[in-house]
């Protein structure tokens, strides 16, 4: 590898994190604006940039849309005094908001965001298409609980403290069922889809083209959509963070820019967490599936389009990946609290057991279809190979 490729790797990193980080702060102001909606109220509509703002038309929709906020609250979270308290443990104290937002960046690295061609062969738009990527987010992205519960620790304090435990309870209880949720989708794209025999996630989204894995495993994708809630410490599922048990729960001795990473870094986790169940479960990139009987071209209509086709399969990614932003944001604003009992039993007596049915009735009916797809084919190489 030259330093020109070297160079461009270091450019696609920048674009990659510039993308995601963008998109998880703009995910902050659609979870104002949304929820306004939802309650009927109007939501920020204040911030405004000096001359663009003053743009007759564009310049006040985007004002009332509260596209400005971002900045606002930004600056604001950059220049704000932080006060250390003096009963906390400054060291870790200061680590742990690093280690909250620095898991879901790593993760980037192995995600797939496109598809670019090459005399008409399909590759991947990623830092590294390793083999065992899903492996490698599973185990970087579960990272991210050290940093709540360390801040939790370092905060010093008996509310934050509840907040960490409730947090490392909880991602054990449902690490478990996202982990064994996936395990069908990976049997089925290294079967009878005629897989490459990786777990490349390249691989998962090639597997879709004739059916979307959402369409035929919809409880692997719902108990993978359950469990990714609690390990985002989304509501009915934000333990950690409970305001009306724990007043903030593991940040609760944070403010400003620490408070901000802590604040990012769920959206982040977020934005990651609604990548890879795209990838694994909305057909990545793709626009259609084939259902067997279209063309080709249906699943990928820009393949002959070059670099504006590689551009426009990103773009409907992003549009996939803010879908299921949205629908995060929905469920918030709409289902109450579970009790923390009430998430223990979920995770372990529901969501577990059905994760574990899902792996033995996918596993016969892959291996049955994979039998039935050979016997087909046995007459045909039979009559081939006759004088």
């Amino acid at each position: 590898m030259d330093w020109i490729d070297i160079l461009l790797k270091v450019v696609y990193c920048v674009l990659v994190v510039v993308v995601t980080m963008t998109i998880a702060g703009y995910s902050v102001m659609a979870e104002r604006k949304i929820a306004s909606w939802i309650q009927g109220r109007i939501g920020p509509n204040r911030a405004r940039i000096p001359g663009i703002a003053d743009i007759p038309v564009l310049g006040t929709a985007l004002v009332k849309l509260g596209i400005f906020q971002l900045p606002a609250d930004g600056l604001k979270f950059l220049f704000k005094e932080e006060p250390v308290p003096a009963h906390v443990k400054k060291v870790y104290y200061t680590i742990a908001p690093c280690l909250a937002l620095v898991p879901a960046l790593v993760v980037l690295v192995v995600l797939p965001f496109g598809v670019y061609y090459i005399d008409g062969q399909a590759h991947p738009l990623v830092l590294a298409d390793l083999d065992i990527g899903i492996l490698f987010i599973l185990a970087i992205s579960s990272l991210g609980v050290y940093g709540v519960v360390l801040g939790a620790w370092a905060g010093n304090n008996k509310y934050s403290f509840f907040g960490g435990v409730r947090s490392s309870a909880q991602m054990i209880s449902y690490e478990l069922a996202l982990g064994m949720s996936i395990l069908p989708v990976f049997m089925w794209a290294n079967g009878p889809t005629g897989g490459l025999g990786d777990l490349t996630l390249f691989n998962v989204v090639t597997s879709q083209t004739a059916l979307w894995n959402v369409i035929w495993m919809p409880i692997p994708a719902f108990v993978y959509l359950t469990a990714l809630f609690a390990e985002t410490n989304r509501l009915p599922f934000d333990m950690p963070e409970t305001e009306t048990e724990l007043v903030g729960g593991f940040h609760t001795e944070y403010g400003g820019f620490k408070f901000g990473l802590y604040f990012t870094g769920e959206y982040a986790h977020m934005v990651i967490g609604s990548a890879v169940f795209t990838i694994l479960f909305f057909g990545g990139w793709q626009f259609l599936p084939t259902f067997g009987f279209l063309p080709e071209w249906v699943a990928n209509p820009w393949a002959s389009w070059g670099w504006i086709g590689s551009v426009v399969s990103v773009i409907f990614f992003i549009v996939k990946l803010y879908a299921l932003m949205v629908f995060f944001i929905w469920i918030r604003w709409t289902l109450p609290r579970f009790r923390y009992d009430q998430v223990m039993t979920i995770g372990w007596k529901y969501l577990l057991p059905m994760a574990l049915a899902c792996i033995v009735f996918y596993a016969i009916v892959i291996g049955a279809w994979d039998t039935f797809m050979n016997v087909q084919d046995t007459p045909a190489i039979i009559n081939q190979s006759a004088p």
